[in-house]
């Protein structure tokens, strides 16, 4: 969207020129948007490129047809972007939203999360929301007068969607809102909400496809069984594939006209008529109705129960936990063992940020890997047979 595009919003939508700025002062862009350039820079971002080979629940090698962090980005930001539309918010803020909040994610999915977490308790644990904060702040590499991407003061405000107290304190303005209960802008609330929708509907289909979950058991699922009862009447001689492709396609469209009809009368209801209004509400204003929230929480309760917990994916899950903690420890215990690129990139962010060195290195480190490449290093170091 250009500038003068910018003048259609919602008067509660975040307006480019009345953005807070990014900490180094740079010119304005002369074609672009202040937020279109933060997509711009994400996109071409080492962190972005190295989300093609991080799980999303499969490992990328066990199939190329399941989805990982870069496909489900997408997918995050597309969802996003078609409902920022909907409601005259920043579409270029809510996609460069949605295209970041993923960046710190380490391999293996939540399995590589919780191992590094437990590695790191005893030095500020590990969360990936964070370390996308850190991506774009701090480990990115590219410019020549700064550290990170220097996004916007609303990007990287929405990348950080939740934080304690004690780290509030340390990031200045960014962890205000986390200290005087103030919410984000409506874009970071809606890239939220579009990355539950992606995710919920999106690994159902992978699991499916894996076998891992069945339709009859969805079908147990009110949000699952009303569409594909519609559907196979409707079409009586599809595949179960096309099935399955036409019933989540259905899902998604009530969970997104719900979020928009629910969002729209939040905000008529608020009186909000600023974007400062909808910081200072008590509440945010993006969300489901009760009805859709319930639906979609049997969903999450069951992909929790049959699908995260299912023994393949446990068994995954293991196998992280073992390369991920063992890398660390072998990290940990010789500083040697990491090439020199990671150490100085890792030690000149961490003496800005006076954090415990030696730690925070690793953790960077190993958050940064692919899946493929932990795997690797990991043979690298504790196979005989692998001398590189």
């Amino acid at each position: 969207m250009t500038e003068d595009g910018e003048t259609k919003l919602a008067p509660y939508a975040s307006q480019a020129e009345a953005s807070r700025g990014r900490e180094y002062k740079e010119d304005s862009p002369s074609q672009r948007s202040e937020y279109q350039r933060d997509r711009d820079r994400i996109v071409h971002c080492g962190a972005f490129r190295r989300l093609e080979y991080k799980t999303q629940v499969f490992v990328n090698h066990e199939g190329d047809m399941f989805r990982t962090r870069l496909t489900h980005t997408i997918e995050v930001a597309q969802i996003a972007r078609s409902i920022a539309r909907a409601l005259k918010l920043n579409e270029d803020l809510t996609e460069a939203i949605a295209l970041a909040h993923d960046l710190g994610h380490t391999p293996f999915g939540h399995a590589g999360q919780d191992a590094l977490n437990t590695c790191m308790r005893e030095h500020g644990g590990f969360e990936h929301n964070f370390q996308s904060l850190r991506v774009v702040t701090v480990l990115e590499q590219r410019y020549a007068e700064f550290d990170g991407l220097n996004l916007t003061f609303e990007s990287c405000e929405g990348v950080l969607k939740h934080c304690n107290k004690e780290r509030a304190k340390a990031l200045g303005p960014l962890g205000q809102r986390f200290l005087t209960r103030e919410q984000p802008s409506l874009e970071a609330q809606l890239a939220n909400a579009a990355d539950e929708i992606a995710y919920n509907n999106h690994d159902t289909d992978d699991g499916l496809r894996a076998g891992m979950i069945s339709i009859e058991q969805l079908r147990s699922l009110p949000i699952f069984s009303c569409y594909f009862d519609e559907v196979v009447a409707k079409y009586r001689n599809l595949s179960d594939r096309r099935i399955t492709h036409e019933v989540i396609r259905r899902m998604i469209n009530a969970q997104v006209n719900d979020l928009i009809a629910t969002s729209q009368n939040n905000l008529q209801e608020a009186g909000v008529e600023s974007a400062d209004a909808v910081r200072q509400f008590g509440k945010p204003l993006i969300g489901f109705s009760e009805d859709m929230a319930e639906l979609n929480l049997e969903l999450k309760r069951f992909l929790r129960d049959k699908l995260y917990c299912h023994y393949r994916v446990k068994r995954m899950t293991n196998k992280a936990a073992k390369v991920i903690s063992g890398l660390y420890e072998a990290f940990i215990n010789d500083s040697q063992l990491l090439p020199d690129s990671a150490y100085g990139l890792a030690d000149e962010s961490n003496h800005r940020h006076h954090e415990n060195t030696t730690p925070r290195i690793v953790a960077d480190y190993i958050a940064g890997m692919t899946d493929r490449f932990a795997i690797t290093e990991y043979a690298r170091i504790f196979d005989p047979r692998e001398l590189t």
